[in-house]
């Protein structure tokens, strides 16, 4: 058992004895919110005041735990103050097969695992080793639960919605503080209601209500929002089909989503040998559902009985279209037609459930006799699922058909697919079960027109070999030269024989003097120096990086693939910054004048000539600036190649409380339209500082100046964070007055 049940038990009774305090009807997400309030009182007025909170769990992934926990040993605690785990899944090439590229990943990654492993048996940590499985679904099995509250360093965090929980996506910085004892700062969110009616059926899937949301939203509805799911429809959907939706609601730049406790909630409890929790969450069944007559921001409708699947993309999750429009959308853009791989696994569909649906689509190719005509690749979510889908003849079902099963951990999803030919960057195009589909986030190359649909989809387009594939109305041709259809995919929500537990690969924590050593020649990790803080000057000079031109996610701010390994070494890490953004004045990427030398370099090479001589630099963007991952590191490597300012049209949520946390001053323009004043050649000075009242000039080259009217989001404590140089400075000195 990896949950302390008396924990859950002592959150019910406080949950019970807060909400009882109020008379007015209550959504989900406020009665959690208000449960996990650090203090009674105050305003909190929702999209308005910041409240300070405190989390029952942090959750922390290989890639984004390196720069946590060289974080979290700064602020000098014997013990991390809450519950937290470090789950080893993002570190994993997809190359050959599960296990020859988990043997090599093992070997790849040794001195970062060792790494995890020591600093996690220190302080009380939950260790998960390579293998064991990919995080959200790791924490949907053993941690998740009902009302309880956790943020976790990677945007998917909200995985555990499916459960009930209010799960976030943080940044290092803010698992540090929260595992050092502090609270931990959010906005109040607005709500976002949607209501669900009907059921799915046939082809239609939980995987299709989200890709159709983040249609009606897109990928910036959801800022500063909770999505929260309810009504009939919701109790029809399964416990990993909930979490699927509440996964990918981070594409819609949600702070998380949520739905309501019910039978399906319980009935995964029980079956994952969490009786226990579920006992303790039906005897406050009440408080983990809204009330009648809650109030909502702004409600949308789905009719589940009226669904039909949808695949979105290319590029972006919320270019979403049913699949009965698809095809036409296809030819009259000139995507290509041709299928050249399908995916199926990632975070978001690799429950049990949704391997069983996909394999009920993959026997029907074997016994109707239909080539298939694509290369097929799945990942299961864990060594749960895989053991209990092989057991049940789901991997032969795929194998049958010429796929192949990668290691348990999230590959291409996140852009580790040692995908041959993909250097070569022709046009091609794919569909995933996956969340995102940026532009070369998959494989590296930019010329993958990458498509996002359900597991189920995904399969059918595979042995069809076309992305026009309808499995609904089209047939194909088999080898005895009949017109045939694919059936309707069916598997069951849980395994009827249950889930085989094996070894999980968890190493539970020893508490022990374990020495932390890190090599001061190692290339992969890397102990932190501590940024310095604000001089107390009334303004700075600031010279341009860049302006950025159109989407910069933090993919584009910090490239994942094969930069993965210096996640836990700044320095390093460093020379990827804003690599594939695109520069607004050539429309290059990676290609930013320097006007110390007059000339065009690397960005990572022009801001560190740029620091070197001790010119601070700032960074400006269009709209959602930070889009995507929680990935820290596309907040501290600007800040360590010496940025000082960012402005942006807007910011995506994780990565301006990133910015702020590591001494940045992030800002928006009061008016839009003066991005298009900024010139290549131009200089900048922002004034203010004293009073944290910023006021920002262009300096044009022929030295008139230009007031740029600019906002920002800071409160009294972020100032703080400001003036010490980071939060972890901050912190650092509460504790030693």
């Amino acid at each position: 058992m990896t949950q302390n049940i008396q924990l859950i038990e002592d959150l019910y009774a406080s949950m019970a004895s807060k909400l009882s305090q109020f008379k007015e009807p209550l959504t989900l997400t406020e009665k959690i919110l208000f449960t996990h309030f650090d203090t009674i009182g105050g305003s909190h007025k929702r999209g308005q005041d910041y409240v300070d909170f405190r989390p029952d769990r942090v959750a922390m992934q290989d890639a984004t735990a390196q720069m946590a926990l060289l974080q979290f040993i700064n602020a000098g605690k014997k013990s991390s103050s809450v519950p937290a785990s470090v789950h080893c899944d993002h570190l994993i090439q997809a190359n050959n097969g599960a296990t020859t590229d988990l043997e090599a990943a093992k070997v790849a990654n040794q001195e970062v695992y060792d790494f995890l492993s020591s600093v996690s048996s220190k302080f009380g940590i939950d260790f998960w080793s390579a293998g064991a499985g990919i995080i959200h679904q790791v924490i949907l099995e053993n941690y998740a639960f009902p009302g309880g509250m956790m943020i976790g360093t990677d945007s998917h965090t909200p995985n555990a919605g499916g459960l009930g929980m209010v799960a976030i996506g943080v940044g290092g910085a803010d698992a540090a503080d929260v595992m050092s004892g502090l609270s931990w700062e959010l906005k109040m969110p607005k709500i976002i209601g949607v209501h669900l009616t009907g059921s799915l059926s046939g082809w239609c899937s939980a995987k299709d209500v989200i890709l159709k949301l983040a249609g009606i939203l897109t990928v910036k509805g959801g800022t500063n929002s909770v999505v929260e799911y309810f009504g009939h429809g919701a109790s029809t959907i399964s416990a990993t089909g909930k979490a699927t939706i509440c996964n990918m609601g981070a594409e819609v730049g949600a702070t998380c989503s949520i739905f309501p406790y019910d039978q399906k909630t319980k009935e995964y409890l029980i079956a994952t040998e969490r009786e226990d929790v579920a006992r303790a969450a039906e005897r406050i069944s009440h408080y983990l559902r809204a009330d009648q007559g809650a109030i909502y921001d702004q409600v949308i409708e789905i009719n589940l009985s009226e669904l039909e699947p949808y695949i979105n993309g290319p590029f972006t999750p919320d270019a979403a279209y049913p699949i009965s429009q698809f095809a036409d959308v296809v030819r009259k853009s000139g995507y290509p037609e041709k299928m050249d791989v399908g995916l199926i696994g990632s975070c978001t569909n690799s429950s049990y459930q949704d391997l069983a649906r996909a394999a009920s689509v993959a026997k029907q190719a074997k016994e109707k006799g239909i080539k298939v005509m694509s290369q097929f690749i799945i990942t299961p979510g864990s060594s749960m699922v895989q053991q209990t889908a092989k057991e049940n003849g789901l991997f032969e079902a795929f194998e049958n058909i010429g796929g192949t099963v990668m290691a348990n951990a999230c590959g291409a999803c996140i852009g580790q697919w040692a995908r041959k030919g993909a250097e070569k960057k022709l046009p091609n195009s794919i569909v995933t079960s996956f969340n995102r589909n940026f532009v070369a986030r998959n494989d590296g190359n930019p010329n993958t027109y990458a498509f996002v649909a359900s597991p189920e989809i995904t399969t059918a387009l595979t042995i069809a070999g076309k992305i026009t594939f309808n499995p609904m109305k089209d047939s194909l041709l088999n080898d005895r030269g009949e017109l045939v259809m694919l059936d309707a995919p069916r598997g069951h929500e849980l395994p009827p024989l249950g889930y085989k537990m094996g070894d999980k690969g968890l190493q539970t924590p020893q508490m022990n003097s374990v020495e932390i050593r890190i090599s001061p020649l190692s290339e992969r990790l890397q102990l932190l120096t501590p940024f310095s803080p604000w001089d107390g000057k009334e303004s700075m000079e600031l010279a341009l990086l860049i302006k950025a031109k159109g989407k910069c996610t933090t993919d584009h701010i910090s490239a994942a693939g094969r930069w993965l390994r210096y996640r836990g070494h700044l320095q390093n890490i460093s020379q990827n910054l804003l690599m594939a953004a695109t520069n607004a004045f050539n429309s290059q990427v990676d290609s930013v004048y320097c006007s110390l030398t007059g000339g065009y370099h690397r960005v990572a090479q022009a801001a560190q000539q740029y620091r070197d001589a001790n010119r601070s630099t700032i960074i400006v963007a269009q709209e959602n600036y930070g889009e995507g991952s929680s990935r820290e590191h596309a907040a501290m490597e600007p800040r360590y190649m010496g940025v000082k300012v960012v402005l942006a049209q807007s910011f995506a949520r994780i990565h301006e409380t990133n910015l702020k946390k590591q001494g940045l001053l992030a800002l928006t323009f009061a008016n839009k339209a003066d991005y298009d004043l900024i010139e290549e050649k131009d200089t900048f000075v922002v004034e203010g500082l004293k009073n944290f009242e910023p006021k920002l000039y262009i300096i044009k080259a022929d030295g008139h100046k230009i007031e740029i009217k600019v906002n920002h989001t800071y409160n009294e404590q972020q100032k703080e964070w400001f003036v010490a140089g980071s939060a972890l400075n901050r912190l650092k000195e509460s504790a030693i007055k």
